[in-house]
């Protein structure tokens, strides 16, 4: 609940409408309306107040932080899918090759030219 949050880190439980008023926080609610937070609120709550506190970051700023650390978890997320796909592929195509070496994931070939001979 908002006054248990607000005790816990020493804040005023105006600060925590402010915040999510803001978009900074987005606790969930009860059926009577009460904010209630999760684990996952409250690491981003201690986030925001670093911020705030230790770097003297104001709101738009915490927001655009925010906003950044969001899309470079979600481009983590996709390059770990990428990677995954990219694995699952070869492997899939590495069983699927047989003894020729132009089933290779990489086909070989031969050079079109044959190398120089050179004399010493």
């Amino acid at each position: 609940m908002i006054s248990a949050v607000a005790e816990m880190y020493g804040i005023h439980p105006q600060t925590l409408r402010l915040y999510e008023r803001e978009g900074l926080l987005k606790p969930s609610r009860t059926e009577g309306n009460t904010r209630m937070y999760t684990d996952e609120d409250l690491e981003r709550l201690e986030f925001i107040l670093s911020l705030a506190r230790d770097l003297r970051v104001n709101i738009s700023g915490i927001a655009i932080i925010l906003q950044m650390r969001e899309r470079m978890e979600e481009m983590q997320r996709q390059i770990q899918d990428f990677v995954q796909y990219i694995q699952q592929e070869v492997l899939t195509r590495a069983s699927a090759v047989g003894d020729s070496p132009r089933e290779a994931i990489i086909p070989i070939r031969r050079p079109l030219v044959p190398p120089l001979n050179r004399k010493k």
